[in-house]
């Protein structure tokens, strides 16, 4: 009722286009839809980058590096629709494109990640100045959202961003790794609140590309008695 009486003050806009969304009762235009490359089959077995046989199993990239998490998925590939999409959710306030992401999510890869049996969702987190330039973390707001959803407890601040680095795009893979070195910590006052101990987590961000912020997470967690790493993302490059 609450989000149906928002719905009727502040209609809905569309994640792609941003123009009201029309008919009433749905979360993105009929067309816009048509333009998100959701990902099937086949897929790297590893990230769930899209790939170009079955016979492959493994996208370059994973068989290249030696990745420490289990297994990611993510829903669409990351096409100039979606980097539109997202660019407005964190930089231009379009929190509410949230509401269409947290729901594509849960709908797509809610079983698996109910089967996984998390012991906490955790959001890759931003440094403490740029969130409060920015004003929040687009994979917290994911994060709660699909722990919301699911009933799994988010660990919110578990992970710590403690240097500021650059933002990873600007950067080549070598350097993105060389970027990440430090830059997360384990918040080990957030993991004693919980009631049982922290054993298996699944990380949430809005995408992934080489993979190194995924895999500098991963490491610290590993390193803090977490025996599996798994991830979910909005978008993922091509695997070819």
């Amino acid at each position: 009722m609450f989000q149906f009486i928002l719905d009727m003050i502040y209609p809905v806009r569309c994640p792609i286009c941003d123009d009201i969304v029309l008919p009433k009762g749905l979360r993105i235009c009929p067309a816009c839809r048509m333009k998100l490359e959701y990902i099937g089959e086949p897929r790297c077995k590893k990230c769930s980058k899209p790939i170009e046989f079955e016979e492959q199993e493994y996208c370059s990239d994973c068989v290249k590096k030696q990745f420490h998490y289990k297994k990611g998925y993510s829903i669409w590939i990351y096409n100039d629709s979606m980097k539109k999409s997202i660019a407005y959710f964190k930089y231009h306030g379009r929190r509410e494109y949230s509401v269409f992401y947290i729901q594509e999510m849960v709908k797509h890869y809610g079983e698996q990640i109910i089967r996984l049996a998390p012991d906490v969702i955790v959001p890759i987190p931003l440094h403490r100045s740029r969130e409060a330039h920015r004003g929040y973390n687009q994979a917290d707001i994911l994060a709660k959202g699909i722990g919301r959803e699911l009933h799994i407890p988010v660990a919110s601040k578990l992970l710590v961003r403690n240097k500021k680095t650059v933002p990873q795009k600007q950067l080549s893979d070598k350097q993105r790794l060389q970027n990440l070195q430090r830059a997360f910590r384990y918040n080990n006052e957030v993991a004693t609140k919980y009631k049982r101990e922290i054993k298996r987590v699944v990380i949430v961000d809005d995408i992934y590309t080489t993979g190194s912020t995924i895999e500098a997470c991963t490491n610290v967690l590993l390193e803090h008695g977490i025996k599996e790493v798994y991830f979910i993302t909005l978008c993922i490059g091509k695997g070819f």
